[in-house]
């Protein structure tokens, strides 16, 4: 899975994953399936009421018109998400990471007649692919990207932290905390750490200290280094 990094308006980097064009295209199909269930459903139920020939037409059109707009309005009202990309668990944003306005979604609305509608998705994934940032013709237009929001686990994302062999540990106080407790701090510091966020490092820092009833010299994010290392040595030498 691609990343590409944005720029907050705190000017601190933040890596997004961008949205697979596998999981796009299913996306995408699961998107096309509920349009038609719709559009069927409609039709059916025009059959049913009988109505004049000039009647039938307007309300047709009336009646489909959600379905023609379907990926403007979804992704206006749900926050950049239709029905397919909230299954694939995808998201239309900004490049900055913000939440698109309507005129973001209008545009790649619009240009969707080129990439995808006239092509048949052939220009999408051609530019998905040399692009690499998860842009279509209409993402370039309208300044956006789709990213994944599924959890990528890596072994740094686990409670498991390498320490050295000759480790001496320093506050034995962690064996408070269960295996729960501690990968929700190790989780809380690693994002803080990524995105500089030194408020979380505080509040972690003063919480630790409550629940464990101890004193320290250390920095707020060395303590909180120390005790993951702690819990590490403790958990692995039981």
């Amino acid at each position: 899975m691609d990343e590409f990094q944005i720029e907050t308006a705190q000017n601190v980097g933040v890596n997004q994953n961008v949205a697979s064009i596998g999981d796009r295209m299913l996306g995408y199909l699961i998107d096309s399936v509920v349009i038609m269930l719709y559009s069927i459903c409609a039709i059916l139920l025009l059959m049913q009421l009988n109505l004049d020939l000039g009647d039938a037409w307007a309300i047709y059109l009336l009646v489909t018109l959600p379905a023609f707009l379907y990926y403007v309005l979804l992704e206006t009202f749900w926050n950049g998400k239709t029905v397919g990309k909230m299954i694939m668990k995808t998201r239309v944003v900004k490049l900055d990471g913000s939440t698109p306005s309507f005129a973001n979604y209008f545009v790649r609305w619009i240009l969707r007649i080129v990439d995808v509608a006239l092509t048949s998705g052939s220009v999408a994934a051609i530019t998905i692919l040399i692009k690499g940032n998860g842009q279509r013709l209409g993402d370039i237009a309208a300044g956006t990207t789709v990213i994944s929001e599924k959890q990528k686990l890596t072994i740094e994302d686990t409670l498991v932290t390498e320490i050295p062999v000759n480790y001496v540990p320093t506050y034995s106080q962690v064996t408070l905390l269960n295996d729960s407790d501690m990968q929700t701090v190790k989780n809380l510091y690693d994002e803080a750490i990524r995105k500089g966020n030194h408020n979380i490092i505080l509040n972690l820092h003063h919480r630790l200290i409550k629940v464990m009833a101890i004193e320290t010299q250390e920095k707020p994010i060395d303590f909180i280094a120390t005790v993951i290392k702690d819990y590490n040595y403790y958990t692995q030498n039981m």
